[in-house]
């Protein structure tokens, strides 16, 4: 039986955006390498900011270059559910259809073959490679094809075992046939230092010896999306504090560290595991936790339907401050992957039902709310990747809100505990900087596990306004943190 064949026929749909500055320029660029067909020129990777639109980007491009006769079909790579329906609804909106890939009875098909587009999760191209190797070779026979991996950053490859980084090797056998491929990142690099599909490589030599550097071929910075309206400035506030190790009562000294100036990484991490107890002694974190709800209430006053998330380091850890939160009068809806009612309870967020969101490693990439304006950073995940992912979900805009507020956008806030590397990365956030993979993987050993509990829950309105010092920053450049005490 012959192979279906997609609908290529278009519907005219009202209200579709006229493309952004930087998609018109994706469209140039995409188009330019189709053209040239030079040797390395099938990958061109997409930089661009949370709230850019990289989404609805990547479909412009293909429906563009499909009406000039360049293209007939693409393939979405992507993640996570979330991410699948916003690819879905993005294509509805631009009158394409996007189908998902299911495995109906074990015995799945490419596509029913009405639509332009083939949607794919990572894991069930992994899962099911071989299948997929080939209905895509039998589907898309003769057609000139432009396959999309969404978040590719995902997609590690490690040249010395490629079938160890599974979602990437199957990225890289079922895309193999594609005219074009084009990876699409917020956050364009890894904690691993292993490079990732679709991002071409230029080797490079520096003081540190030879690595390869990843280069997008289109960035998009924060700092510019800021410029433009697109999405919202960022203000920092960081608690800072010194932190007591040692039990008094039993007659041991106690040493005490500062939060912000410590240099030592042992005692850098461990000063982060104090700091993020609600219950500690240190009360940082309850302090930080109060000046977020006050800020919050501020936000409320321009901004009625408001909210704000809270990214925990784990389920006890999470409960102790939703409790806390729950004990203040606020709503909060607690979400974690082992409750089967973490969608729902995502949703309701979005749609206003609660106060707070209180999340372990849920609201990261695809996590979409714009009513989003506090975060609240409480957790030991310290690698840049994680925290640019959590804070720029409050950088998004609506449409409402869109028309109600002038250029520059009125910020939103981000509170953590002072520390060094978190520091760092808010310095940087809004602008790109190089990915550079070097031939030898950095070792760095992850942070030990301990106890979110100890020490007395206190009531927030039991700390005071000026125990101990915040941190207070406003754009991307943070001023030298010195010594202070609580």
């Amino acid at each position: 039986m012959a192979p279906p064949s997609f609908d290529l026929g278009q519907r005219r749909v009202a209200g579709v955006p006229e493309p952004r500055a930087w998609q018109r320029r994706l469209i140039q660029l995409l188009r330019a390498r189709l053209v040239s067909a030079s040797p390395g020129g099938q990958d061109v990777l997409l930089h661009a900011g949370p709230g850019a639109g990289k989404t609805l980007g990547a479909l412009l491009a293909f429906q563009q270059l499909q009406r000039e006769g360049r293209l007939d079909s693409f393939v979405v790579f992507c993640h996570r559910s979330a991410i699948a329906r916003q690819w879905v609804s993005a294509a509805a909106r631009l009158g394409l259809v996007l189908q998902e890939w299911d495995v109906p009875g074990g015995a799945p098909e490419a596509a029913s073959g009405q639509g332009q587009g083939l949607l794919l999760s990572y894991q069930a191209a992994a899962l099911h490679r071989l299948r997929l190797e080939r209905e895509l070779g039998r589907h898309f026979h003769g057609r000139r094809w432009l396959a999309i991996g969404d978040e590719v950053h995902h997609l590690g490859l490690d040249p010395l075992e490629p079938e160890a980084t599974a979602w990437g090797h199957a990225f890289s056998r079922l895309s193999g046939g594609a005219q074009l491929r084009l990876g699409l990142t917020g956050t364009p690099f890894r904690a691993d230092n292993l490079g990732f599909c679709a991002a071409r490589r230029i080797r490079m030599h520096d003081q540190d010896g030879p690595a390869e550097r990843i280069i997008p071929d289109l960035c998009v910075e924060p700092r510019a999306l800021i410029a433009a309206g697109d999405v919202r400035p960022l203000e920092f506030r960081f608690q800072d504090g010194w932190v007591e190790h040692g039990r008094p009562e039993d007659g041991r000294d106690t040493e005490t560290s500062p939060l912000s100036a410590e240099q030592r990484e042992s005692w850098r991490a461990r000063n982060l595991r104090r700091a993020i107890r609600p219950g500690d002694r240190g009360g940082i974190a309850l302090r930080l936790l109060l000046q977020a709800r006050r800020r919050l209430e501020r936000v409320r006053l321009e901004h009625p339907g408001a909210g704000g998330l809270v990214v925990a380091r784990d389920i006890g850890h999470a409960g102790a401050i939703a409790d806390l939160l729950t004990q203040e009068g606020d709503r909060v809806h607690l979400v974690h992957s082992q409750d089967p009612e973490a969608a729902q309870r995502l949703a309701a967020f979005q749609a206003g039902e609660a106060d707070w969101l209180v999340s372990i490693d849920m609201c990261a990439e695809g996590f979409d709310a714009p009513r989003l304006r506090v975060v609240a950073y409480l957790t030991t995940v310290v690698t840049r990747s994680r925290f640019v992912q959590a804070i720029t979900r409050a950088v998004r805009m609506d449409g409402d809100r869109s028309g109600q507020e002038t250029i520059p956008r009125r910020p939103s806030y981000v509170y953590a505990p002072a520390d060094p590397l978190l520091i760092g990365y808010a310095r940087g956030w809004t602008v790109s900087e190089p990915y550079v993979i070097r031939t030898r993987p950095t070792d760095t050993a992850p942070a030990p596990a301990g106890s979110p509990g100890g020490g007395q829950r206190l009531p927030l309105q039991a700390l005071s306004d000026d125990a101990g010092r915040l941190l207070s920053v406003s754009g991307p450049v943070l001023p030298s943190f010195g010594r202070g005490s609580a």
